[in-house]
C-alpha cells in the first residue's frame, strides 16, 4: 500500500467529503489533501502534459483527471470456449487551488457490464489508483512543491525531503519525459528584446532582467539555502550544475545568468539581505550574492539601482 495514503483511505457512505460534493452511494473513496498550492494555468497544464503519454489525461477548469486502464481475462487461452475479456479503468482526480486534493472512487464491478468472474477487482483498482497518485507526485511539478513544503514545515534538508517523498510514494513509476517545468508556447519566448526562458546558456546573459519572467519561465525546484532554513523559489533553473540558473527570489528577484557578482548589491543593502555563496559552473560568475535574508527586505530599491548589468528586480509584497 502506498504510504502516502496510509490511514487516509476512507470507506464512506455520506454524500459529501472534505471538499465539494461527491455522489458516493457507498463506493470506496480515496482522498488525500496536499499542503501545497497549484493555481497557475501553466503549472496545471504542465501536470496534464507531463503524463499524457503514460496515462489517459484530461483537464476541466481547476481539475485534472488521470485514468489508468487494464485488461482482465477469465482464462489464458483466447481460443477456448467461454473465453471472456474486459477492459477496466480507474480515474484519479486532482482538484487544484490553494490546497490540492487527490481523489479517486472505486465503483462496483457491475458498472462495467457485470463481469462477475473478475477476481479481487477492488483490491486491484485501489492498487492502481495509488500507483497513479504516486507516479504523479514523483514526476510532475507537484514533486517540487511537496519537497518545498517538507523543507519548510519539517525543517529538513532538500536531500532528506526528496528521500521522504520517495518513501511516501513507493508505487511510483518513473517517467523520464514528465518535465516538472511547464511547457511555454514558442511565441511567448521568441519575442524580440525579451530574454526570459529563451536563454540557452553559453556565456553571461545580457541584461536587464525580464520583469515578465514569471509568465515566461517555468517554476523550477526551490533552493534550500544551507545552514539557514531558508528556501528560495526559482524560475527557469535547469538541472543542478549552475549552467542555467534562471531567476531566484520571489520578491527580491535576481537573474543569476545575468549577475556578474560585482558585489554592488551587498554594499548597497542596508539590511544585509545578500551574502556571497559559491555556484561553480555558471558562465557569468561562479559566486553569487544570494538573498539569504529575503524576508528582511525593506523595499528601498537600493540594490536594484546599483546593479551594473541590471539583474535585480524588487517586487513589493
Amino acid at each position: 500500500m502506498s504510504l502516502l495514503l496510509k490511514d487516509r483511505v476512507y470507506t464512506m457512505e455520506s454524500p459529501t467529503s472534505k471538499r465539494g460534493v461527491y455522489p458516493l452511494h457507498g463506493y470506496k473513496l480515496g482522498l488525500y489533501r496536499l499542503p501545497i498550492t497549484l493555481e497557475e494555468p501553466l503549472e496545471i497544464q504542465s501536470v496534464h502534459d507531463g503524463l499524457k503519454n503514460t496515462f489517459e489525461m484530461d483537464a476541466f477548469a481547476d481539475r485534472i483527471y488521470a485514468t489508468y486502464k487494464w485488461t482482465e481475462k477469465n482464462m489464458d487461452d483466447p481460443d477456448a470456449k467461454g473465453f471472456e475479456e474486459v477492459e477496466l479503468s480507474i480515474t484519479v482526480e486532482i482538484v487544484t487551488g490553494e490546497v490540492v486534493d487527490i481523489i479517486y472512487q472505486i465503483f462496483p464491478i457491475e458498472k462495467f457490464g457485470d463481469p462477475q468472474w473478475v477476481k479481487d477487482y477492488r483490491g486491484k483498482a485501489d492498487h492502481f489508483a495509488k500507483m497513479v497518485m504516486d507516479t504523479i507526485l514523483r514526476n510532475t511539478i507537484l514533486a517540487d512543491k511537496m519537497i518545498e513544503s517538507l523543507i519548510k514545515h519539517e525543517k529538513i534538508s532538500e536531500t532528506d525531503a526528496l528521500k521522504k517523498l520517495e518513501e511516501l510514494t513507493p508505487l511510483a513509476q518513473i517517467v523520464p519525459d514528465a518535465k516538472p517545468i511547464p511547457i511555454i508556447k514558442q511565441e511567448e519566448t521568441a519575442v524580440v528584446g525579451k530574454v526570459g526562458q529563451a536563454w540557452k546558456g553559453g556565456g553571461p546573459k545580457p541584461g536587464p532582467i525580464d520583469v515578465e519572467y514569471k509568465s515566461k519561465m517555468g517554476p523550477s525546484a526551490p533552493h534550500a539555502v544551507a545552514d539557514t532554513g531558508v528556501s528560495l523559489k526559482t524560475w527557469g533553473r535547469v538541472g543542478a550544475d549552475n549552467g542555467i540558473m534562471g531567476v531566484w527570489g520571489e520578491f527580491v528577484s535576481v537573474d543569476f545568468d545575468i549577475c556578474i557578482a560585482d558585489g554592488a548589491c551587498i554594499d548597497a543593502c542596508p539590511v544585509d539581505v545578500f551574502e556571497f555563496r559559491d555556484f561553480p559552473g555558471n558562465p557569468a560568475s561562479t559566486k553569487k550574492p544570494l538573498q539569504i535574508r529575503e524576508p528582511d527586505c525593506i523595499f528601498c530599491l537600493a540594490c536594484e539601482g546599483v546593479c551594473p548589468p541590471v539583474a535585480i528586480k524588487i517586487y513589493e509584497k
